[in-house]
C-alpha cells in the first residue's frame, strides 16, 4: 500500500528533466554559471506546469556540493537531504496556511542565523499572494536587504495579487502552460518506463483534458491506468473524461467541408446516444476551426499539433471566408445553447446556420444536399395583398454652380469661381470665403470684408492670397482688403443660404407626400423634422 502518484514519482529532480520551460532554465542555469545569482525569485505560472518544481532543484543547485554542468547532481549529501524532504536550510512555507503577520515575524526572525549544511538559506514560499498586507509589510526589508546567505524563492499563480513592492524586488520568472504535444510525449515516456500498454489516441484525450498543466495530466493518467485496469485504451478514456472524442467533431467538420445536411444531422444522432455534452462539443469544434485559420495564413504554426494532419487537410478543403463565418456563427450559437428548447436543436440550428450563410461563390450559394425528396404536387400560389404605395417625391435641389478645376479662370470671373482654384491653405480660403470681390484689374485687386470677421485679417494672410492671385493670372496685382459693410452676399453666405434652401426643400416634400399622410392618419405616425435630410 505504498503507491506513490505518478505526478510525485515522476517530478523532475534537475534541469534536464524539466519539460517545456526551457526559456527559465536557461536564465536559471546561466545565473548559475556566472554567480550572479538574484536575492528573490517569483516563479509565476497557471497550476501544475512546475513552479514548486523549479524551485526546489534552483534551491538544490545552490548548496549542490558537486555541480554536473550547472545541474544538481543528484548524488551528494545535500542533495539527497533535499529530495527526501530533510534539508534544514531549505525552510517551505505554505502561505495559504500561514498568512498572519505573526507568522512572517518568526519565520523571518531566523534568517539572521548561518545555514546549517549548505552554503545558502532559502525560504521557498507557496502562494506567496495569500499572505496579508501586514505579512508582505513585514517581509519588505529582509526581501530587499536579506543576509548574504539568505535566498527567497516565491511562487504564485495569482501575481496581480502581489504588492508592486514585492514585486519590484524580486527577479520574475514565468511559465508557460504546456502544449499538449509536450504533454503527451512525458505521458508516452512515463508509461513505457512503468510497462503499462496504452493506446496513442488515449493519451491525445488527457492530453487536451489536461488544459496545459503537467500535474493534471499525470493525475488524470493515474485516474485512466485503474479505470483500465491497468491499460489505457481510447474507450475507457473517453468514458471516464464524459467528453465527446475528437473523432466526432472531425466527422462533422468534414461534412461541413462538402455542405452534406444529412451526414452532419446523421453524426448528431449518433452522437446523442451517448447523452453528450453539446455545448463541450460546440466549444471543441471552436478550437478546431480556431487551428485551421492559424494553418491557412501560417501554414507552419501547429507543427507540433496532434492533429496537424487532419487540421491541414480542413485548411485546403476550406475558404478563409468559410472558417471565419463558421467560427462567428458558432461562437454567437454558444449562447443560443441556453435558449434553445433542448440542447441537441440548439446544436443542429448552429450547424445548420453554418451552411445557410456561407459565403457565395461565383455569384451563386453552393447547393446543401436535401434529404427529403421533394413533392410532385407543386403548392399553390398565395397571393399576399399590398396596400397602394404612391411614389415618394424627392426634392433634388441643385447646389451652387461651381467652375470646373481644369478650367482656369479669368478676371472677368466670379470672386466664387477665382476661390475655387486659388492654391492656398484651407484655412486662408474659408477667410476669403467672407469677402466679397469689388474690383480686379492686372495692377490691383480690391476685396471687402464682411465687419463680422474682421478679427481675421492679417497680414500674412493677406500677402499668401496676393501670391496665390499673382500665380493664377500672371499679373504682378497689388491686394487691397477693405472692412465695410457688404451689399452682396458672401460665398460662404451663400452656401449657407444654399444648405438653408435644400433642407426646406425636403421638409416640404416630406410634408406633401402622400404616403407620409397615409400613415399620419391611419397609424397616428409622426415627424420628425430634425431627422429630415435632404437627398
Amino acid at each position: 500500500m505504498n503507491y506513490q502518484v505518478l505526478a510525485r514519482k515522476w517530478r523532475p529532480h534537475n534541469f534536464t528533466e524539466v519539460v517545456g520551460q526551457s526559456h527559465v532554465i536557461t536564465s536559471l542555469t546561466n545565473a548559475l554559471k556566472h554567480q550572479r545569482l538574484h536575492q528573490a525569485y517569483l516563479f509565476t505560472g497557471t497550476r501544475g506546469v512546475g513552479k514548486t518544481t523549479l524551485a526546489r532543484i534552483l534551491a538544490k543547485a545552490m548548496n549542490c556540493e558537486n555541480l554536473q554542468d550547472f545541474n544538481p547532481c543528484g548524488q551528494c549529501d545535500i542533495c539527497r537531504a533535499v529530495d527526501e524532504g530533510r534539508f534544514l536550510d531549505l525552510i517551505e512555507v505554505d502561505a495559504a496556511s500561514r498568512t498572519k503577520v505573526e507568522d512572517t515575524r518568526d519565520l523571518l526572525d531566523n534568517a539572521q542565523y548561518a545555514p546549517n549544511q549548505g552554503r545558502y538559506k532559502v525560504y521557498l514560499i507557496d502562494e506567496v499572494h495569500m499572505l496579508s498586507g501586514h505579512s508582505f509589510n513585514a517581509l519588505l526589508k529582509t526581501l530587499e536587504e536579506p543576509p548574504a546567505h539568505v535566498k527567497f524563492l516565491l511562487a504564485t499563480t495569482d501575481p496581480h495579487k502581489i504588492p508592486v513592492t514585492v514585486l519590484s524586488r524580486c527577479l520574475q520568472l514565468n511559465l508557460k502552460r504546456l502544449l499538449p504535444s509536450e504533454i503527451f510525449t512525458q505521458m508516452g515516456f512515463i508509461l513505457g518506463q512503468e510497462n503499462i500498454a496504452f493506446e496513442p489516441d488515449a493519451l491525445k484525450l488527457i492530453s487536451r483534458a489536461a488544459d496545459g498543466s503537467m500535474r493534471d495530466g499525470l493525475s488524470l493518467l493515474d485516474q485512466a491506468i485503474v479505470y483500465g485496469n491497468g491499460q489505457v485504451n481510447k474507450d475507457d478514456v473517453h468514458a471516464m473524461l464524459g467528453s465527446i472524442a475528437q473523432q466526432p467533431v472531425e466527422s462533422i467538420l468534414q461534412a461541413l467541408a462538402n455542405a452534406d445536411a444529412p451526414a452532419i444531422l446523421n453524426q448528431i444522432d449518433d452522437l446523442s446516444q451517448l447523452s453528450p455534452d453539446f455545448s463541450d462539443l460546440l466549444q471543441q469544434l471552436l478550437q478546431f476551426l480556431h487551428r485551421v485559420a492559424l494553418v491557412q495564413h501560417v501554414p507552419n504554426a501547429l507543427t507540433h499539433d496532434l492533429d496537424v494532419e487532419v487540421v491541414a487537410q480542413l485548411a485546403n478543403r476550406m475558404t478563409p471566408e468559410d472558417v471565419q463565418l463558421y467560427y462567428q456563427i458558432g461562437l454567437l450559437g454558444q449562447k443560443d445553447l441556453e435558449l434553445a428548447p433542448d440542447p441537441r436543436s440548439g446544436f443542429e440550428m448552429v450547424m445548420l446556420r453554418m451552411l445557410t450563410f456561407r459565403p457565395m461563390k461565383n455569384g451563386n450559394n453552393p447547393p446543401i444536399q436535401q434529404t427529403i425528396a421533394p413533392s410532385s404536387q407543386p403548392r399553390p400560389h398565395v397571393q399576399i395583398p399590398t396596400l397602394p404605395v404612391a411614389p415618394v417625391p424627392i426634392a433634388h435641389v441643385q447646389p451652387p454652380p461651381i467652375a470646373p478645376i481644369s478650367e482656369m479662370p479669368k478676371m472677368t470671373d466670379s470672386w466664387e469661381k477665382i476661390l475655387v482654384n486659388l492654391k492656398v491653405g484651407r484655412s486662408i480660403k474659408e477667410f476669403a470665403k467672407h469677402c466679397i470681390l469689388e474690383s480686379i484689374s492686372d495692377t490691383e485687386c480690391r476685396l471687402n470684408l464682411d465687419p463680422e470677421f474682421q478679427s481675421l485679417l492679417d497680414s500674412d494672410y493677406t500677402q499668401k492670397i496676393e501670391t496665390a492671385l499673382r500665380e493664377m493670372f500672371g499679373k504682378p496685382l497689388k491686394l487691397h482688403i477693405d472692412v465695410k459693410t457688404l451689399a452682396a452676399h458672401t460665398p460662404a453666405q451663400q452656401v449657407v443660404h444654399a444648405q438653408e434652401n435644400r433642407q426646406q426643400s425636403a421638409v416640404e416634400s416630406i410634408q406633401n407626400d402622400q404616403n407620409v399622410a397615409y400613415l399620419q392618419n391611419h397609424f397616428d405616425a409622426q415627424v420628425l423634422p430634425e431627422t429630415i435630410q435632404p437627398y
